[in-house]
């Protein structure tokens, strides 16, 4: 990084404005060990390009016009130890698969981003987790601290957002991999599936969508359709702006335009609990220029949506800004109508996207954390439900998940039960659909969006 360029990224941001949902580093912020992590990390590469993001947010752009449709996976919170070649081949070959179903029912290009490559903090609703007689700091994801309960693995450490570094540009060189060097070639449809349970009826159902898009790709190859465009695919990395330090240390000078990126990821997101108008995540998110989602629950209202626009999106930039409704399927026929009505009616284009994950989670009768699949659907539904009643477009789906057969959500084809979470609860925060939920959900949101 150029001097020019340092001393622009120096006087970017707000100074002494709050962060919420930061660790309590030891040393505090400006303490030794966390000044010596930011070090490290400002002389690293991007993780990321300026022009894949620009890229993105052109995609964001068309789907806010309703001519494309937004697909985000991926884990709760990212462990270290969970990235490995097979976990995170897994969850790519998930999201192909639901991008494959989504996209050959409703005609439409999806665009395909992973809760991937950054994903390794998490917001708390305490600062603290007490065990009997135990009091330790909660667990932040392992960007922070380890999910052992002992005072050394609960105490955070600094050094551990360089390890979500090392990580991140891991995974990505593994995405990268497997995303432009023949492993995503539409012709693999079938090839996807491989490993997973075939005995279900989603499975089923995939393998004669896989035999129809089989025919109509040796159709347009005999026809003399390159069949090269369908080699490779673009997949883009998104995760929760969080921990300030890490995604300060990752913000560079585009050379091109002089602009400031987070090239820690192409897409970041505020949080519910972070994106106050007058604090640091906000902040930071209006001084960059890559896509920014912004989480909305059930307490949003329609100046808070405007209000957000207006600080982050001054100018009305194309696909700047992606609002991530997470309502609960309770609430969301009650309160998104407004919300949506109201921006509409603003002028302001943006792309509406459901996570129906966050407002359905419950405490089972077993004492496991989990989402009933019912609802998780009921969600969506609703979501889609308001926009055909205004004549917006559903843009997208939002879906924590992996590509392993865990049991952590309740229903489903499976027909997983309370009692069933037991035998395979993995997830280091919230639970996820597993790779047949996932398949299901694709299936299901398909035919609303091709009866849209």
């Amino acid at each position: 990084m150029n001097s020019n360029s340092s001393t622009k990224l120096d006087t970017l941001f707000t100074p002494g404005l709050v962060a919420a949902q930061q660790p309590t580093w030891p040393g505090g912020p400006d303490g030794p060990q966390v000044k010596a992590a930011v070090a490290e990390l400002k002389a690293l590469p991007p993780l990321v390009f300026a022009g894949e993001c620009d890229d993105l947010k052109a995609r964001i752009a068309l789907a806010a016009e309703g001519k494309a449709f937004w697909l985000q996976g991926g884990d709760c919170a990212e462990t270290f130890a969970s990235a490995t070649a097979d976990s995170i081949r897994n969850r790519i070959k998930t999201i192909l698969q639901m991008a494959a179903v989504l996209q050959y029912y409703s005609s439409l290009p999806v665009i395909k981003v992973g809760r991937m490559a950054g994903q390794f903090a998490k917001p708390r609703s305490s600062d603290f987790e007490t065990r009997g007689d135990v009091k330790l700091p909660a667990y932040r994801g392992d960007a922070v601290n380890d999910i052992e309960f002992t005072e050394a693995a609960r105490t955070p450490d600094p050094h551990r957002l360089v390890r979500v570094y090392n990580t991140s540009a891991a995974t990505l060189n593994l995405v990268r991999a497997f995303t432009q060097g023949g492993f995503a070639d539409l012709r693999q449809v079938h090839e996807w599936n491989k490993g997973f349970i075939r005995d279900s009826k989603v499975g089923d159902r995939y393998e004669k969508m896989a035999n129809e898009i089989g025919r109509a790709l040796a159709f347009m190859k005999s026809a003399g359709v390159d069949p090269e465009s369908f080699k490779s695919v673009d997949f883009f990395a998104s995760h929760e702006a969080l921990i300030m330090e890490y995604e300060k240390a990752l913000t560079r000078i585009d050379s091109r335009t002089g602009d400031a990126y987070d090239v820690s990821g192409h897409f970041i997101w505020i949080g519910e609990r972070t994106r106050q108008l007058d604090g640091a995540h906000v902040d930071f998110a209006s001084k960059v220029r890559n896509p920014i989602g912004i989480k909305l629950g059930p307490k949003s209202t329609v100046e808070d949506a405007l209000a957000l626009i207006d600080k982050l999106d001054p100018n009305r930039e194309p696909g700047r800004i992606t609002f991530i409704t997470r309502m609960g399927a309770k609430n969301i026929r009650e309160i998104l109508p407004a919300l949506v009505d109201g921006v509409t009616k603003s002028g302001a284009k943006v792309l509406w996207v459901c996570d129906p994950m966050h407002g359905n989670t419950y405490e089972a009768p077993t004492g496991y954390k989990t989402r009933s699949f019912d609802d998780v659907m009921d969600e969506v539904k609703g979501f889609f439900e308001v926009h055909k009643s205004l004549g917006t477009h559903p843009g997208g789906v939002h879906i924590e998940l992996t590509g392993d057969d865990v049991t952590e959500c309740v229903g489903g084809g499976e027909e997983i039960s309370h009692e069933d979470l037991a035998s395979r609860y993995e997830t280091a925060c919230d639970p996820r659909l597993n790779h047949a939920q996932s398949l299901e959900l694709a299936f299901l949101v398909a035919e609303m969006l091709r009866d849209r």
